[in-house]
């Protein structure tokens, strides 16, 4: 993958043309890592469980527009007083949806049943001829300044 290209950043939303390849999973977790960190500081131990969720989730849901999806060409990340919010976007129009019960011992499959469990809130919106797939999730600790970006 090469980089992202990162829209104008601003002091509560961060915006990355992704382009698919080798990589973009962990492109995105790192994107998303250095926001974290510069909006919340440093993670506590109440706020590295949040932080290391954020990361797993962004991870399932880029893969999953890359399995699923079409191609995803952007990844979102806003922050509030003690939240993260993430979207993918990609160029499907199909809805994820959960391919019958969910079974730990299965290879894959856990995209969904893990935003169910970890997201405090998920869902998706349409974006053009393709939809976006959001989640939010709860990050304890401090904003770090006002106009951190």
């Amino acid at each position: 993958m090469t980089s992202p290209r990162m829209r104008p950043p601003t002091a509560r939303t961060r915006r990355y043309e992704l382009t698919v390849g080798d990589g973009v999973v962990r492109e995105c977790r790192e994107l998303t890592r250095r926001a974290l960190s510069d909006w919340f500081g440093p993670a506590g131990d109440s706020g590295q469980l949040a932080v290391e969720d954020a990361l797993l989730l962004v991870s399932e849901v880029v893969t999953n527009a890359l399995m699923h999806g079409g191609v995803p060409y952007e990844l979102r990340l806003d922050r509030s007083e003690g939240r993260l919010w993430v979207e993918v976007s990609d160029t499907s129009s199909v809805r994820p949806r959960p391919h019958g019960r969910h079974h730990a011992s299965r290879p894959s499959g856990h995209g969904l049943y893990l935003l169910v469990r970890l997201a405090a809130a998920w869902g998706t919106v349409p974006r053009g001829s393709g939809k976006a797939v959001w989640f939010e999730v709860e990050v304890p600790g401090r904003a770090v300044g006002a106009g951190a970006t």
